[in-house]
C-alpha cells in the first residue's frame, strides 16, 4: 500500500472499529499513542436507484445502482447519515502516523475496512487486525499478526450484496403487481417463509387418526410398582402415532390398530391374567456433552431455554462481546482455543472435581469449509475465563443469564460422558379369552452425571405421538426372567396423532442451518424481516404464517421455481464462499446469476418471459366445496364464487375471516359456519340530514362500524376547483379537490350491522364527545377505546360504566370522577389500566399500572412510560411487548454524573 512521508511524525496511531462500545472496550487495553473511534457500521452502501443523479438513471446503473454495463460494478455512495461521521474521520486522520482498522473479522467487517479505505484514502501505513475477544491477551496477539485487507472476502461480501439486490429489486415488483403493494422477496428471507408455509400446508392437509393402547400398573413380590405400556397382541405389533400417516391411514399392514371396543374388550380379559416377566435387556449407558456453541446453536438454545427471540439473542451476544464477555459471537465453529480448552478444564474440575474432567482433551469440529472466517466457538472471552460468579455484580438480567448460558456450555463441552445403564423389560400374559398380550417398560439410571451436572442441551417441540410412547425413563425395579407380577391395574386409554409442530424460532434456525441457507449472522435478521413485512406472525413461541405468505409462496414457486429451491438457495451459499476463498471469480458468478447458466435461463430472462401471471388464482386457496379464500387489499376472506348463468352485477356471497385465526383453522366446517353466520357486509342507514351523505353501516376486518359515503367529485366540482400557477405566472390545470376523509365509529357491543339505526350511527359518528373543560381550561372528552368507555383529560384518562353513558354523561359527573385519586400502592392498590397477558421473554404478566409519571408498562422486572402519543385503550398486546423488547435492550438507565470539564490538550496544527 502506497505510504507517502509527512513532514512530522504526532506518533498518534489512529485506530477504527465498528462501534462506539467495542471501542471503549478496546482502548482500555491499547494504552498511551492510541486513538480508538467508531465507524458506525458500513459507511457506504448502494443507493435507491431513485437517489442516482439523474445522468446516471438511464445508464446500466440506472436499475440496481449496479453497472450492468460494467461488469456489475456497484455505484456506491456515502450514506446521508454517515456524511458528519466520515468528516470526522477524516478529520481524525490528518494528524495520524498509522491508521488500524479493527472492524470485525467476517465478511461484513472486512468490506467495512474496504469501504474506509477507499473513502479516507490514507497515506499513512495502514494495518489490518481482528480479535475473537476483547481482551487484553487477544489484542497484544492481534496486534502482532496484522496484514492487508482479505479482497477475496471483500468480492464475496460485495457479491452477496448485489446480489440480494438483483434478486429483491426484480422479484419484489412482481409481488407488488400480482399479491400486494410493499411487500419484499430475499433470497434467503423468501425460502424462510416457504419453510414456514409448508409446515402449515402440512397442517391443513393433516387428518387426525384415534387409536387406543393399555398401560398396566405392575407388582413386584417386594411391592414395588412401575408401568408398562401394551406394545404387541398375539404376536403382532400394537399400532401407535408412528403407524398413521398425515392422512389418517395405517402405514403398516402387519401392526394391529386398536378400537375402542378391542382395547377395553382386552383389558376386561387381562384383569385376572397371571402375568411374569419375559425378558430383561440391560445396556450401558453413555451421553456426550453437546459442543461449544456457535451462532447458530446459540440462538436455538437461548430460544428453548431462556426465551429469547434469535434478534435479542444476537443483540444481547453483540453487548457481551463488545464489552470484553465473550467471544465473537458470529461463528459457525464449534472449536476451542488452547486457552479455552484449558480453562474450560481447570474450572470443571475446581468445581465439579477432578473425576468430571475427562483424561483426553476434547476437540470439536465445524462443518462448514469457511466456519465464518476461522472464528472459534463462541464462548467466555480470555485465556481464563471468568465464571458467572464472578460476573453476577457487572452484569444483569439478560445479559447475566446468555453469559450464564455460554458459560455452562463451554464448560460442560470439556467434561467427561455421563454414564448409566439402560433397562428395557418385557411382560407377558394370555387374557381370559387366549389372547397373548406383552407390555414393555424402559428406564434409565443414570450412575454418574459428568457433564450433565453442569449443563444440559435442550430439545425442539416434537408431535405428541412422537414422543416415547412406551414408559421411558421411569425408574424400573430389579427384574429378571420369569418373575411373576401382579397386574394392580389395567387401563384401556384413547390417543389421537398430532399435526406436525410449527416452526419456533430456534427450529427454523436449525432447519436453515441443516439445509445449508444462510449464514449464522442473517438468521436473526431473516426472521425479523419475515416479522415485520406481515409474513410470519408469533403465536406464544410458534411461528404462524399469513394467508399473504401464502400467495407470496405459490407465486415464487409457479414462476420462480429455482429461487425458493432449498438446494438451489444453498448451492448460492456455498457459491459465495468459494469467492470468498478465491477460488470463483465475481464477475463471472454473477454473468451466470443474471445472464444464465447458473440457472437454466438467468434471472433477468425469467422476469422479462413471465408473461400474464393470473393474481386471482395466485391469491385463492379452495377450503371446502364451493368455498375459497381470497386474499384481497384489506386481508383474508372467504367467497362463494357465482355461477356462470348469475345474472350480471351479481354479489358473491362473502365472508371476514377472523383476524386470530390460523390458517391450519381454518378448516371446511369453519369456513362453512363463517359462511352461513356472516352478518351483511353492508346495510345502508339513511342520510343524514345535515349533510345529505348515505350513512351505512358494514361488518370490517376489525369489526362492525359506520361511516358516510363521500361520493366522487362531478365534473362541477372539477371546474370550480382553484387554479394554480407557475412559477413564470402560467395558469396550470385545475388540481382534482382534495377528497375528503369520511366519518367514522365503531358499533357498541350492544350494536350490530342488522340493528344499529341512522340515529345511532350519527352519534356514534361524532365521537370523542366534548363534554367541556376542567377550572384549569384542559379539555374533557368521553370516548370508547378497546378496553371499555373513558375519560380523556391529556394523558389522565378514567373508566367510566357502560358504552350508553357516553351519550348522558355530563361534566359534572366528569368532573367529579376527576375529583377523585387514583389508588396507588396501600392496602387498596388500583388494579392494572391494561393487562396483555405474558410477556414471551420474562413469561411474567404485562399489565400497564398508573404510576407517579403517568401510566407504564411491566412485566415486573422492566418498566416502561406509556408514550405521550399513545392512548391507554388503543395500546396493543403487540405494542406493549416492542415497548418492554426495547428498554431491555438498552438496560438500566444510568443516572447523569458531573464531571469536571477535562484540561484541552494542545493539539497539533492542521
Amino acid at each position: 500500500m502506497p505510504v507517502k512521508a509527512t513532514d512530522k511524525k504526532t506518533g498518534k496511531k489512529l485506530v477504527i472499529v465498528e462501534s462506539p462500545a467495542k471501542g471503549k472496550t478496546i482502548a482500555g487495553y491499547l494504552g498511551e499513542g492510541f486513538e480508538v473511534t467508531a465507524s458506525m457500521g458500513h459507511i457506504r452502501d448502494l443507493p435507491q436507484p431513485s437517489d442516482l443523479p439523474a445522468e446516471l438513471k438511464k445508464t446500466g446503473v440506472g436499475k440496481f445502482a449496479v453497472d450492468l454495463d460494467n461488469d456489475f460494478e456497484p455505484y456506491y455512495v456515502v450514506s446521508a447519515d454517515k456524511k458528519k461521521k466520515v468528516a470526522e474521520l477524516k478529520a481524525a486522520l490528518k494528524d495520524a502516523d498509522e491508521l488500524y482498522l479493527a472492524t470485525d473479522g467476517d465478511r461484513e467487517g472486512e468490506a467495512i475496512a474496504w469501504h474506509l479505505l477507499q473513502v479516507l484514502k490514507p497515506k499513512v501505513p495502514v494495518h489490518r487486525l481482528t480479535f475473537p475477544e476483547i481482551t487484553r491477551e487477544a489484542i497484544q496477539r492481534a496486534l502482532l499478526e496484522m496484514r492487508d485487507v482479505d479482497v477475496a472476502m471483500v468480492d464475496a461480501q460485495e457479491t452477496r450484496r448485489i446480489l440480494d439486490r438483483l434478486y429483491g429489486y426484480e422479484i419484489s415488483p412482481v409481488l407488488w403487481r400480482k399479491v400486494a403493494r410493499g411487500l419484499s422477496a430475499g433470497r434467503v428471507q423468501s425460502v424462510a417463509t416457504r419453510l414456514v408455509v409448508e409446515r402449515e400446508r402440512e397442517r391443513m392437509a393433516f387428518r387426525p387418526a384415534s387409536y387406543w393402547d393399555l398401560v398396566g400398573t405392575f407388582a413386584t413380590e417386594a411391592a414395588e410398582k412401575f408401568k408398562a405400556r401394551l406394545v404387541s397382541v398375539d404376536g403382532a405389533r400394537v399400532a401407535t402415532g408412528k403407524d398413521f400417516t398425515d392422512r389418517g391411514e395405517l402405514k403398516s399392514k402387519t401392526a394391529v390398530h386398536l378400537d375402542e371396543a378391542a382395547a377395553v374388550s382386552l383389558a376386561a380379559g387381562l384383569e385376572s391374567a397371571a402375568f411374569s416377566v419375559r425378558s430383561v435387556d440391560t445396556k450401558p449407558y453413555t451421553r456426550r456433552p453437546a459442543a461449544p456453541f456457535t451462532t447458530s446453536t446459540l440462538q436455538q438454545e437461548a430460544g428453548r431455554k431462556l426465551r429469547f427471540s434469535s434478534r435479542v439473542t444476537m443483540q444481547v451476544a453483540q453487548r457481551l462481546y463488545e464489552n470484553g464477555y465473550i467471544t465473537y459471537m458470529r461463528t459457525d465453529s464449534p472449536a476451542l482455543s488452547d486457552q479455552a480448552i484449558n480453562a474450560a478444564r481447570r474450572q470443571a474440575s475446581e468445581l465439579y472435581g477432578p473425576e468430571y474432567v475427562p483424561e483426553a482433551r476434547r476437540v470439536y469440529k465445524g462443518k462448514s469449509k469457511n466456519a465464518q472466517e476461522a472464528h472459534e466457538a463462541i464462548r467466555p472471552a480470555g485465556d481464563s475465563f471468568r465464571t458467572p460468579a464472578q460476573v453476577a455484580s457487572s452484569l444483569r438480567g439478560d445479559e447475566f443469564r446468555l453469559y450464564e448460558l455460554i458459560w455452562k456450555r463451554t464448560v460442560a463441552s470439556q467434561m467427561a460422558d455421563a454414564k448409566g445403564s439402560t433397562a428395557s423389560v418385557r411382560i407377558g400374559a394370555v387374557s381370559t379369552d387366549g389372547r397373548d398380550a406383552e407390555f414393555s417398560a424402559s428406564g434409565t439410571v443414570i450412575t454418574f452425571r459428568g457433564f450433565m451436572a453442569a449443563y444440559e442441551e435442550g430439545r425442539d417441540a416434537v408431535r405428541d405421538d412422537d414422543e416415547a410412547e412406551g414408559t421411558d425413563g421411569a425408574r424400573l425395579p430389579v427384574l429378571k426372567a420369569q418373575d411373576t407380577l401382579t397386574a394392580a391395574d389395567i387401563a384401556a386409554g384413547g390417543h389421537e396423532t398430532s399435526p406436525p409442530p410449527r416452526f419456533t424460532e430456534a427450529s427454523l434456525v436449525k432447519m436453515l442451518e441443516e439445509l445449508g441457507i444462510g449464514r449464522p449472522s442473517t438468521y436473526a435478521a431473516t426472521i425479523s424481516t419475515i416479522m415485520d413485512r406481515g409474513y410470519v406472525t408469533s403465536r406464544g413461541q410458534a411461528l404462524v404464517p399469513s394467508w399473504i405468505a401464502f400467495s407470496v409462496v405459490r407465486l415464487l414457486e409457479e414462476h420462480f421455481t429455482d429461487y425458493v429451491d432449498y438446494d438451489f438457495t444453498a448451492e448460492l451459499e456455498e457459491d459465495l464462499d468459494r469467492i470468498s476463498r478465491g477460488e470463483a471469480g465475481r464477475v463471472e458468478w454473477l454473468n451466470q446469476f443474471y445472464y444464465g447458466d447458473r440457472v437454466e435461463t438467468g434471472l433477468h430472462t425469467i422476469v422479462n418471459d413471465l408473461g400474464e401471471i393470473d393474481a386471482k388464482a395466485i391469491n385463492s386457496i379452495e377450503i371446502a366445496d364451493g368455498i375459497v379464500l381470497r386474499v384481497g387489499k384489506f386481508g383474508p376472506y372467504l367467497e362463494r364464487p357465482l355461477p356462470a348463468d348469475a345474472p350480471e352485477g351479481t354479489e358473491p356471497e362473502r365472508a371476514n375471516v377472523p383476524e386470530d385465526l390460523a390458517p391450519d383453522e381454518l378448516t371446511a366446517e369453519k369456513a362453512v359456519e363463517l359462511m352461513e353466520t356472516a352478518a351483511p357486509e353492508e346495510r345502508v342507514l339513511g342520510t343524514d340530514p345535515e349533510t345529505g351523505r348515505t350513512i351505512v353501516a358494514r361488518n370490517g376486518r376489525y369489526g362492525p362500524y359506520v361511516i358516510e359515503l363521500i361520493p366522487e367529485p362531478t365534473e362541477e366540482d372539477l371546474a370550480n376547483a382553484p387554479v394554480e400557477y407557475y412559477k413564470n405566472g402560467k395558469p396550470k390545470p385545475p388540481k382534482k379537490p382534495v377528497k375528503v376523509k369520511p366519518r367514522t365509529g365503531s358499533l357498541f357491543k350492544s350494536m350490530s350491522v342488522e340493528t344499529v339505526t341512522l340515529e345511532e350511527a350519527l352519534k356514534l359518528m361524532k365521537l370523542p364527545r366534548v363534554l367541556g373543560t376542567d377550572a384549569e381550561g384542559n379539555e374533557i372528552t368521553v370516548q370508547n377505546g378497546r378496553f371499555g368507555p373513558y375519560l380523556k383529560k391529556g394523558t389522565d384518562s378514567r373508566s367510566i360504566g357502560s358504552e350508553e353513558e357516553i351519550f348522558t354523561i355530563t361534566l359534572e359527573q366528569a368532573l367529579e370522577i376527576y375529583s377523585q385519586p387514583k389508588q396507588r400502592g396501600g392496602r387498596q392498590a388500583a388494579a392494572p389500566l391494561a393487562e396483555f397477558g405474558a410477556d414471551p421473554v420474562s413469561e411474567k404478566p404485562i399489565v400497564v399500572k398508573d404510576g407517579r409519571f403517568g401510566p407504564y408498562i411491566t412485566d415486573g422486572i422492566t418498566n416502561i412510560t406509556v408514550p405521550r402519543s399513545t392512548a391507554i385503550e388503543e395500546l396493543t398486546r403487540e405494542q406493549a411487548i416492542e415497548l418492554l423488547a426495547e428498554k431491555r435492550e438498552k438496560g438500566p438507565a444510568k443516572k447523569p454524573v458531573k464531571k469536571r470539564a477535562a484540561p484541552r490538550k494542545a493539539t497539533a496544527k492542521k
